[in-house]
């Protein structure tokens, strides 16, 4: 029976090589292609790849599942940035100018948030006879989200001090994000893809 036990150190070994062996099979899953594919149509890709990544397995390479996913997060976002200018206006630090340019920046993400939920609605219920017009839609209100953040950066320009700097900070952020989903959604139109 002794003579059938390996010593610790040549287990140890074997457990190493057996690692070392699958580690080397472990290259990019198709997954990954698929999420660095779909991102290549878009400005910030580390954002899109990083921000996407979740929904490589199912939305695989169709440009619909792609534009719906990205819209999503983009929404997702945008509420974040409503939630936190809503907690600053309650808080009611903001004095004079940075407190009426919180109060606009608050009412431009109440808009982001809608167009933003149209356009998920009507990617949802996309149809082959309408399908031109309904991404015209859906291009005009992500664009218009685009719009909104921009307002809401201009009402802050030449602001000074901390909450400025994370308003603004946050809002550009969600900029990065409306851009990828834009371009996502005018790939999806321009091949007229239908929901696939």
């Amino acid at each position: 029976m002794a003579a059938t036990l390996m010593k610790p150190s040549a287990f140890l070994v074997l457990l190493l090589v057996a690692i070392a062996a699958n580690l080397v099979n472990c290259g990019p899953s198709h997954a990954d292609d698929n999420v660095r594919d779909a991102c290549r149509a878009t400005r910030y890709r580390e954002l899109c790849i990083h921000s996407l990544a979740s929904f490589s397995g199912s939305a695989k390479r169709s440009p619909y599942r792609w534009a719906r996913a990205s819209v999503s997060v983009t929404l997702s976002e945008a509420k974040k940035v409503q939630g936190y200018l809503s907690k600053q206006k309650k808080n009611g630090g903001a004095k004079g100018r940075a407190k009426a340019a919180l109060s606009d920046c608050a009412e431009c993400f109440q808009d982001a948030v809608d167009e933003l939920h149209r356009s998920l609605g009507e990617l949802r219920r996309l149809e082959k006879k309408t399908f031109e017009a309904q991404m015209g839609n859906v291009e005009t209100w992500v664009s218009a989200a685009l719009t909104y953040a921009d307002t809401c950066l201009d009402g802050f320009g030449g602001s000074e001090g901390r909450l400025a700097s994370s308003v603004v900070r946050r809002v550009e952020n969600f900029t990065y994000f409306t851009s990828n989903a834009l371009a996502l959604v005018n790939k999806l139109a321009s091949g007229g893809g239908g929901r696939r």
